[in-house]
């Protein structure tokens, strides 16, 4: 057997080799707005739930409530996040955008369109189908690992 024949291996290296390649460069166009790419998340993910906990932010993200925790203190600290209280719930406040938090993600969703136009969107679309099916059957492989703990 060619020691370059594909192998699920091969695979798994080469797609943690194409994430890193991935999320660098997208970091470095983020970077250039002010943005991490931790940042660029939290406030993306408010503009589609704003009004959410942090606990339920750290559930999105996929992340620690003391991960988010940091990240949303220096958020508000630069005026992009508030935080409301919840009647009734004097542990947990609402995360809201600022006008100035709701500008900068709209920025940054508008830099992550064009990086993903001029990667994978010039990919034929047989390609792109071929990529969707594969990584549908493979989440569902990691939806079976959680399921069995």
């Amino acid at each position: 057997m060619d020691e370059r024949s594909v192998t699920p291996a091969r695979i798994w290296f080469r797609f943690l080799r194409l994430h890193q390649r991935g999320h660098s460069a997208m970091s470095g166009r983020l970077r250039s707005i002010g943005l991490s790419v931790a940042q660029f998340d939290l406030l993306s993910t408010l503009t589609e739930d704003e009004g959410i906990t942090q606990r339920d932010l750290a559930e999105r993200l996929y992340v620690t409530k003391g991960n988010v925790s940091g990240l949303v203190d220096r958020l508000v600290e630069a005026g992009l996040v508030d935080r409301k209280p919840i009647p009734g719930d004097r542990r947990s406040h609402a995360l809201h955008l600022t006008s100035e938090g709701r500008r900068l993600a709209a920025e940054g969703m508008d830099v992550q369109k064009r990086f993903i136009q001029e990667t994978i969107g010039r990919l034929p679309a047989s390609d792109l189908d071929l990529l969707d099916q594969t990584f549908s059957r493979w989440r569902d492989t990691f939806k079976d690992l959680e399921a069995k703990g």
